[in-house]
């Protein structure tokens, strides 16, 4: 019984429980099982408490006892006698009757002084079959006698002798009555709450130090709230999350159901100038301006970020947790391995992978009687095709059931994809800086036969299953777009595609949990999604679209979600208008375009910057005039995103090196230069107090006119769309294709993949394809050395130059600084 009431305490569509049980099994055990909130029979403890505290509202009474209240009038300064009413309904009863002025007292059947107490009574009230051995002389003329049992509520009664039938009748039926009113009162608050509910956030304090410690030093001294907590502060439901750990949640994508008539809040991307190898902070600034709304004005915000690659964890770059107290916490567990979203994109692309070579290995070496038999063998006697094998069937155009009556023609279309393997695109791949996997030969094992072909491996966050979660809009879209993914072509030049591999349901198992945005929190306990990570100079740079969506549902009209764009504005800043914001529909209110001294002493002239090497005296000292040269490629990505039609605010992340001279400047030039407002921000250092004037210049600038609008029409040729960006985003005189390049867009279109939007695979170090050329580059021709599809994310990539798909390890990659003590097991060294 207990199992079978904590079954029924999880089912969501189960909003009250009510027991008929034996009396002998009315135990403790049994009846505190029961959930509070869906006890209509108020039995538990916690019911029986609440009533006790008077707390009306939040308990509910058991019905018998309202029954008897019910019936009862009048009964200040009476004497009530509880005769055999013993259990929560006798306690209910005690306390509702005191409560209502009645002098009440309890008496046992057997008691020695039961004569006594009747005599005396104004009101006896009977819980359970009255002896024999009890006259009904015992009980004084005009007193009000109710009887009452446990069996009323199923109508078995079994009442004592002297009681008035109307009356015992009148109990059980209003008890009936009073359970349906808690089950109505159940379900009115199951109702609110579906609703949205205003937020309840208790946001941490900061306590900033000077100087600032190391990042995970600061985020291992802010002690995170439990992740539950922190979920429904922000109004989630309990059966909306699903717990990793302390401080980490998977939330489920049924509150877009829930939420769908909420209004959305405000959409704000931030974005960069061309960035140095160190990066500006975008992500700090986001968790800066996010802690600043939230705990400092109080306004709902949520931050949106990418989970970040192993790769660069523990190559050069490092985390992407933010920085200083402008973080994401605990921001180990951030950086490392989150929920294994990136390990189940792993696991689904090279299982796609594996599967590609072996197709061709078994089309190979077997005729076509053979492999249809092994494609659609005999199972206990029968022969079928699964649903995937019916769909290829239908969209080859044979409509058939029945294995049987397949032609030796229609058997050889359906068992050969004849996969050209000079064509095959779909590379393994694995999260890890590893260059000697930028071209390899697999198949050289003897079981193999002979096939040997020339491959190569990508970082796990460049496969196109990365895209496609970042650009899903439900676990339905996934799966259309997971099957859709072209992995090469026939030998026809026909694309072959992972449902013609039979693989998308596989596919979409593995990912079905990745598809839920991970909840999180930043230092000052305010909400972050991380969801989703692809690179911007080689994919499209922004996190998921529903982790967007969720987060603009749960802020309320009035509140900001913050998102952050890969690199440069040029780069992840366009793709996020021309290729998320068409996947999803949504409109963004502000761009936050960030920007450093240093960047802009560098665009300005100023020499080469190093990952790991010390910054050069001119980066450390006042120099206005580097400043004001640089500040040229503020001015150009400013007018990027105002082709777009959305304002601009510019966020100068300051450095303890900046002069306040240098400060006024850049904030001077950007609003010259036609930004909303341009504002110095020190949450690096203070927290989100120090991005506060930030935070009301966005919310301001939300305020502001929008007209947004996409940079380039979809029905443009493939050639003229990537000539669009390259002259008006990166300033370029023209493009220029390699034969290669011109051949696959050719082919791209013939296969009617024409209408896609464009994203270009670019070094984020410069406007132009070469990464030493700073400032604003202009007279150069666009090389495209090649155009590959991603025909499942939706959209097509140029590569312009050489770009890598694999990055590598430096001499000194980060790993030599990154440990674990085996005693307390904490991770030291990660930044």
């Amino acid at each position: 019984i207990v199992n079978e009431i904590l079954r029924l305490n999880e089912d969501p569509n189960v909003q009250g429980l009510a027991l008929d049980l034996p009396e002998s099994l009315y135990s403790s055990k049994v009846l505190n099982a029961v959930k509070p909130e869906k006890d209509v029979d108020g039995l538990s403890d916690v019911n029986l408490g609440r009533l006790v505290r008077g707390d009306a509202y939040d308990c509910l009474v058991p019905p018998t006892a309202c029954a008897v209240m019910e019936l009862l009038e009048d009964l200040g300064g009476k004497t009530v006698l509880l005769v055999g009413a013993g259990g929560a309904v006798g306690a209910a009863l005690q306390c509702m009757l005191q409560r209502e002025g009645a002098a009440t007292l309890s008496c046992r059947w057997k008691a020695p002084q039961l004569q006594t107490k009747l005599l005396h009574a104004d009101v006896v009230v009977v819980g359970s079959t009255k002896p024999d051995d009890v006259p009904g002389s015992w009980i004084k003329p005009g007193t009000t006698i109710i009887s009452y049992s446990r069996d009323l509520l199923s109508e078995k009664h079994s009442y004592g002798r002297q009681n008035n039938h109307a009356a015992e009748n009148a109990v059980g039926s209003l008890a009936i009555a009073m359970r349906m009113q808690n089950m109505v009162k159940n379900t009115e608050r199951w109702i609110q709450s579906q609703q949205y509910r205003k937020w309840d956030l208790r946001c941490l304090k900061l306590q900033p130090l000077s100087p600032v410690p190391s990042d995970i030093e600061i985020s291992r001294a802010q002690r995170p709230k439990a992740v539950d907590v922190l979920a429904k502060e922000i109004g989630l439901l309990t059966d909306e999350i699903e717990i990793y750990g302390q401080t980490k949640a998977k939330v489920r994508l049924s509150l877009l159901e829930r939420l769908k008539d909420q209004p959305d809040g405000k959409y704000v991307l931030v974005a960069g100038i061309t960035p140095t190898p160190l990066g500006e902070g975008k992500s700090t600034v986001t968790i800066g301006l996010v802690q600043a709304l939230t705990a400092h004005l109080n306004i709902n915000s949520f931050a949106c970020l990418r989970q970040p690659s192993q790769g660069p964890t523990f190559g050069v770059k490092g985390g992407a947790a933010g920085g200083g107290y402008a973080q994401v916490i605990p921001m180990e567990e951030f950086n490392l391995h989150l929920t294994g979203d990136i390990h189940a994109i792993t696991a689904a692309n090279n299982l796609l992978a594996a599967a590609i070579d072996a197709r061709i290995l078994h089309e190979n070496t077997q005729s076509d009687k053979a492999l249809y038999n092994r494609l659609v063998p005999v199972v206990n006697g029968v022969r079928g095709f699964s649903a995937i094998q019916l769909a290829r069937l239908r969209r080859l155009g044979i409509n058939k059931t029945d294995p049987g009556t397949l032609t030796e023609e229609e058997i050889s279309r359906f068992a050969r994809l004849d996969i050209d393997p000079s064509t095959i695109t779909w590379q393994r791949v694995v999260d890890t800086n590893d260059r000697f996997l930028r071209k390899i030969t697999v198949g050289q094992a003897n079981t193999e036969k002979g096939f040997v072909r020339q491959a190569q491996f990508d970082i796990a966050v460049a496969s196109e299953i990365m895209a496609i979660l970042a650009l899903a809009t439900s676990l339905q879209d996934m799966k259309e777009r997971l099957g859709k993914m072209v992995v090469a072509n026939d030998k026809k030049g026909e694309p072959i595609t992972a449902e013609d591999l039979g693989v998308t349901g596989a596919l979409a198992v593995l990912m079905k949990d990745a598809i839920k945005p991970t909840l999180m929190q930043t230092l000052e306990g305010t909400p972050v999604f991380v969801h989703a990570g692809p690179f911007a100079n080689i994919a499209h740079g922004n996190s998921s679209v529903l982790a967007d969506k969720i987060a603009l549902k749960l802020v309320g009209e009035k509140g900001f979600v913050v998102t952050e764009a890969g690199f440069g504005a040029d780069i992840g800043m366009e793709k996020f208008f021309n290729i998320k914001c068409r996947a999803s529909g949504l409109v963004p209110s502000v761009v936050v375009l960030v920007a450093t001294v240093r960047a802009l002493k560098m665009h300005g002239g100023g020499p080469n910057v190093t990952a790991g090497a010390p910054l050069k005296k001119e980066y450390t000292e006042e120099n206005l005039q580097l400043v004001a040269d640089g500040c040229c490629n503020l001015q150009k990505q400013i007018q990027i995103a105002q082709l777009f039609g959305v304002p601009v605010v510019v966020a100068l992340n300051v450095f303890k090196t900046d002069s306040p001279a240098e400060v006024d400047l850049v904030c001077k030039i950007a609003k010259q230069s036609g930004a909303f407002d341009a504002v110095p921000c020190n949450h690096w250092s203070a927290g989100g107090r120090g991005a506060v004037k930030l935070a009301q210049a966005v919310e301001k600038a939300a305020n502001q006119k929008n007209s947004f609008k996409y940079l380039y029409s979809l029905e443009l040729p493939i050639v003229e769309k990537i000539r669009i960006i390259a002259q008006k985003v990166y300033g370029a005189q023209d493009i220029e294709l390699s034969p290669a390049a011109q051949s696959q867009v050719d082919c791209y279109t013939r296969q009617g993949f024409g209408n896609l939007p464009i994203c270009m695979a670019k070094t984020h170090l410069s406007l132009s394809h070469q990464p030493e050329r700073k400032g604003v580059p202009t007279g150069f021709i666009l090389p495209i050395s090649d155009v590959r599809a991603s025909i499942g994310a939706g959209f097509i990539y140029p590569l312009v130059g050489t770009m890598s798909t694999m990055p590598g390890l430096p001499t000194r990659p980060c790993f030599y600084d990154i440990d674990l003590d085996p005693v307390t097991e904490q991770v030291k060294g990660l930044f």
